[in-house]
């Protein structure tokens, strides 16, 4: 007698023999939701095709919706996400990292970007050995080819929005394997650099992605079971990384008044305004050398509570002066925190340290959330244009005027490079 293949196994066997590895009902659900997207976006959007044209927009909606029986759900994410990027706007995204929704994993391992390089800055406990090596392939791409394919999917105000986000990406394996970066969403290898030669490991999926706020960098906070390469150091972490849950707070550094603004946004105990003159009166009362407002970990909130802050500022005549008054940025300031960068730069005489900034002075912004019926996944797009620089002001980002870059080294030994340049530069005379 022969056995008895139930219809449903015999239909999945034919479309994978045919290369239909989705059953049709959930083709035809991922296709009403592209098409969704599309007319949502174009509904939503301030200007969709302000970097894109619409004919090209829906020829690429039009091309995935004709693949789309033919591909894996997260290969149909991945591709929207395309779409959604190709937009061109730091704004207008599918997150993996903001929408548990999508439900992709992580490898047990946390890529970071050091100048020009990556770098394995935290692993699981059982990899400690891997910590700080430098990372030379991914599957079957070095990282600069790896790199390119993923900033495919990033809306981005510049390449440091890129390079930002794509730290989190590549640590995706069913973003690596939609990709062809990889050959299978769960074996990723890894070839890294360490000081006894190369090595590659093949990881696994570790667990769902954490889904975190989009106002705040968590790309640095520890995880339980976790090891950064800073904690090797046998030093306390530097300023910066102390207290980086933090909205807002400020601590004295010998002569430099510290301050630290992770979020433009008010919390449950305490309004920027009233903070802007708590830091008015710590100016008044102590009278520092040097004020350092970092905002290297601030991405975003509500540019319109900047103004009391700049305020506070201006008023403090014996430090809004050059060689008094500074500003660290980097590629995760962006948003509202690039607004607060432009009003430092419009109206106080601010000296830029870091490195440049993910946005810029003229950009799109405030996105709105789509969710797709079917699948619930959200898409973000932006709904206002920003002018805070000149309209002829073709900068792509904020450039310090004191560059101190993040190198793997000063990570490692919790050294800070920005407020050492800051610490070296001599202080200037305010006029009277």
């Amino acid at each position: 007698m022969r056995p008895c293949i139930p219809v449903l196994a015999l239909l999945a066997l034919v479309q994978a023999a045919a290369g239909w590895p989705m059953p049709p009902e959930q083709a035809a659900a991922w296709q009403d939701d592209l098409r969704f997207m599309a007319r949502e976006m174009e509904r939503t959007h301030k200007d969709l095709f302000h970097a894109i044209s619409r004919e090209a927009f829906q020829a690429r909606v039009a091309a995935l919706e004709a693949r789309i029986p033919s591909l894996e759900r997260h290969e149909v994410i991945v591709e929207m996400a395309q779409i959604v990027a190709a937009v061109g706007d730091g704004h207008t995204n599918i997150y993996p990292t903001r929408d548990p929704r999508i439900g992709f994993h992580t490898l047990p391992v946390g890529f970071t970007f050091f100048g020009d390089g990556l770098f394995v800055r935290a692993v699981s406990a059982p990899d400690q050995a891997l910590l700080g090596a430098r990372v030379l392939r991914i599957g079957d791409r070095d990282v600069g080819d790896a790199y390119e394919a993923v900033r495919t999917m990033i809306g981005r105000d510049n390449e440091q929005g890129a390079r930002y986000w794509a730290q989190y990406l590549l640590a995706m394996p069913e973003v690596l394997h939609a990709l062809r970066i990889t050959r299978a969403p769960d074996a990723v290898p890894l070839t890294v650099a360490t000081p006894h030669g190369e090595h590659t490991t093949v990881f696994r999926q570790f667990a769902p992605v954490e889904p975190m706020t989009g106002d705040r960098v968590t790309l640095y906070d520890r995880r339980e079971g976790w090891i950064d390469v800073r904690d090797l150091a046998g030093r306390p972490d530097p300023l910066w990384l102390r207290r980086p849950g933090d909205a807002f707070h400020f601590e004295h550094a010998g002569d430099v008044l510290y301050v630290q603004i992770n979020q433009v946004a008010d919390t449950r105990d305490e309004t920027l305004t009233h903070f802007a003159g708590r830091l008015g009166e710590e100016l008044t009362a102590t009278r520092p050398g040097k004020l350092a407002l970092d905002l290297r970990l601030n991405r975003g909130g509500d540019g319109t509570l900047v103004v009391p802050l700049i305020r506070t500022i201006i008023r403090a005549r014996d430090i809004d002066c050059p060689g008094r008054l500074f500003a660290i940025i980097g590629p995760a300031t962006f948003s509202a925190a690039q607004m607060l960068v432009d009003a430092l730069e419009r109206y106080t005489n601010v000296t830029f340290v870091g490195e440049p900034t993910g946005s810029k002075g003229n950009a799109f912004g405030d996105s709105r959330k789509i969710v797709l019926p079917h699948s619930g996944i959200t898409v973000r797009v932006s709904i206002y244009y920003w002018q805070e620089w000149h309209p002829m002001d073709r900068r792509s980002a904020t450039v310090p005027q004191v560059p101190a870059p993040l190198t793997i080294d000063a990570y490692r030994d919790n050294d800070d490079p920005a407020l050492d340049a800051i610490a070296r530069v001599p202080p200037g005379t305010c006029p009277q």
